[in-house]
């Protein structure tokens, strides 16, 4: 079994912000493949199932994604090399998906977060780029996550959002 962890903020005040493009991820892998949440919570998070691939949206915010993370790996017995996280990164152009194997946190408090909770680094992760250079310097890093897309940006997320879907049959699937 493998598990993929879409990061991002509880409550609908934080829909459509950059910060939580890795609910908006899962969920539209979920909107393709017709899977279906969970009605409640379950070990921190919104979970839902498609073959042999658990999803789960923590429902701890952002900066404590991590504790969800390992009551899903401990239940469901699932090491670290089969966990999948799909995070923003402000620091990518927007539209940017980049895939690492494993390796560091870089700044992103959610994976911080898991490292903590897990003990380690070694999962894979798919990092979708948020930024915007311009919004950014006029808003500050916290308020610029916080943000919602600009029309723009929207208009371009499924195209965004396919790679990611195609990112996570390749290593999941």
């Amino acid at each position: 079994m493998k598990l993929v962890v879409g990061l991002g903020n509880p409550g609908s005040r934080y829909n459509w912000t950059r910060h939580n493009v890795g609910f908006l991820a899962v969920d539209y892998y979920f909107k393709r493949y017709n899977g279906s949440w969970g009605d409640k919570p379950r070990l921190g998070a919104i979970f839902g199932r498609i073959g042999d691939v658990l999803f789960i949206k923590p429902q701890d915010f952002y900066n404590e994604s991590g504790r969800a993370v390992r009551e899903y790996m401990r239940y469901y017995k699932i090491p670290a090399s089969d966990i999948l996280v799909i995070c923003d990164n402000f620091d990518l152009e927007f539209g940017k998906v980049r895939y690492r194997a494993s390796g560091a946190a870089g700044g992103n408090n959610g994976l911080k977060s898991i490292d903590a909770s897990l003990g380690t680094s070694d999962y894979a992760r798919i990092r979708v780029g948020t930024g915007n250079d311009v919004l950014r310097r006029q808003m500050g890093d916290v308020d610029f996550v916080l943000s919602r897309f600009t029309p723009e940006e929207k208009a371009q997320l499924p195209e965004v959002l396919e790679e990611v879907l195609r990112k996570i049959d390749e290593v999941a699937g």
